[in-house]
């Protein structure tokens, strides 16, 4: 049932695992090619995924994963998978009680020491048919907790004996280089050349992202590419596709909220505000006048779209000087403040395709509603504002 702007908002979860991942396809090549051995003899295997929040990397090993699954019971074999969080389970027998859950859900969470966890888990595989991908999510958090051991224990537990041989692979998954971090008896059975590394996204492939999960998640008509582009250049100083995915769905919240048929501009700023408050009272307290009265006219220009050229900013600062009593400033002094209050965060200054720099630049403000920010600068200016 749709709901506002939403068709199925369940496709903007964390937890959703799109059948298509826009820019990680080299990624899951890459997985496919180290892999393959499993399926094709039986083999056990390990890789290390290495990458920012945000940059897609357990999302794709849930999807190699549930491919590798299914390509292996075309052929007649079993190959099964689970993932452990270790941020949420950041000690050994948490660790080692969520791997159980997988095999007994009714398994008692107390009462039983690392060691005796760790022959629970040793009879649930040898008992097994098939093969088993244990993913360990965040696992530069469970070594930081000293639990090393754990890593070492699973990686050699196919060696153990005959019944165990090759029925287990492990993909370790960390924002930073986690065999640094291993012990040498654990390091020795991972391979550096096994690390896949993961890029923060660019603004062009986080809009890519945003679109899919749009026209997935969004009712048609609903947003618009301006929309788009406005989330994508919003998280794109951290190439963080979590952090857009939340900006899109907030945005349709506060769309929502309004009682609107379609996402705006306006909607996204307020989510990102909400979500990423940059931008403080105190900040714009400490604005001069000169520049509150710059912001208010790119304030008031931007209510309605994502970016605005420096001239209609001018043209509006010389109105908002009319209209405060104040002398408008010459044009070179107007570009300074510009750049001052773009490098405190308040405005973005970016090069308009195909022009020169000067007059064609262009703005927008990324961390607050305009409508906000208009409103707190009138009253503050009609109070008399800070003198220049």
């Amino acid at each position: 049932m749709s709901q506002g702007v939403f068709k199925d908002i369940s496709k903007l979860s964390f937890d959703y695992v799109p059948e298509k991942l826009p820019h990680r396809e080299r990624q899951l090549h890459r997985l496919e090619m180290l892999f393959s051995p499993v399926i094709d003899n039986n083999y056990s295997q390990n890789a290390v995924l290495v990458g920012s929040v945000g940059t897609g990397k357990t999302v794709t090993s849930k999807r190699f994963c549930t491919e590798l699954a299914l390509r292996a019971g075309r052929q007649g074999k079993l190959i099964e998978w689970t993932i452990v969080n270790c941020r949420q389970r950041n000690s050994e027998t948490a660790t080692l009680l969520k791997l159980i859950n997988y095999f007994d859900q009714n398994f008692p969470d107390r009462g039983f020491s690392a060691q005796e966890l760790r022959r629970v888990l040793r009879k649930h595989i040898e008992k097994r048919q098939g093969h088993i991908i244990f993913i360990i999510d965040e696992a530069d958090a469970l070594l930081r907790a000293n639990a090393g051991d754990l890593i070492y224990f699973l990686s050699r537990l196919s060696e153990e004996s005959d019944s165990l041989r090759n029925k287990l692979s492990i993909i370790l998954i960390s924002q930073r280089h986690v065999l640094d971090m291993l012990d040498p008896a654990a390091l020795s059975t991972f391979k550096r050349s096994n690390i896949i590394e993961f890029t923060k996204y660019t603004t062009e492939e986080l809009y890519d992202i945003l679109m899919a999960r749009a026209e997935m998640a969004l009712v048609a008509g609903s947003y618009s590419d301006e929309v788009i582009e406005a989330i994508a250049e919003a998280a794109s100083e951290w190439g963080d596709a979590r952090f857009a995915i939340e900006l899109l769905e907030k945005s349709g919240m506060l769309a929502n909220e309004r009682g609107a048929s379609s996402i705006s501009v306006e909607d996204v700023r307020g989510a990102k505000a909400a979500t990423y408050a940059y931008v403080t009272e105190e900040k714009i307290l400490g604005l001069s006048k000169e520049q509150m009265l710059i912001m208010l006219s790119a304030a008031r220009v931007l209510r309605n779209k994502a970016f605005a050229e420096t001239a209609e900013i001018e043209k509006g600062y010389r109105v908002a000087c009319e209209e405060f009593d104040e002398k408008p400033r010459a044009r070179t002094q107007f570009y300074a403040h510009i750049k001052e209050l773009a490098g405190l965060g308040l405005l973005e200054i970016r090069q308009k395709k195909g022009s020169v720099a000067g007059m064609a630049n262009i703005i927008t403000m990324p961390d607050v509603p305009a409508d906000v920010m208009v409103s707190q600068l009138e009253k503050i200016l009609e109070k008399g504002g800070n003198e220049v």
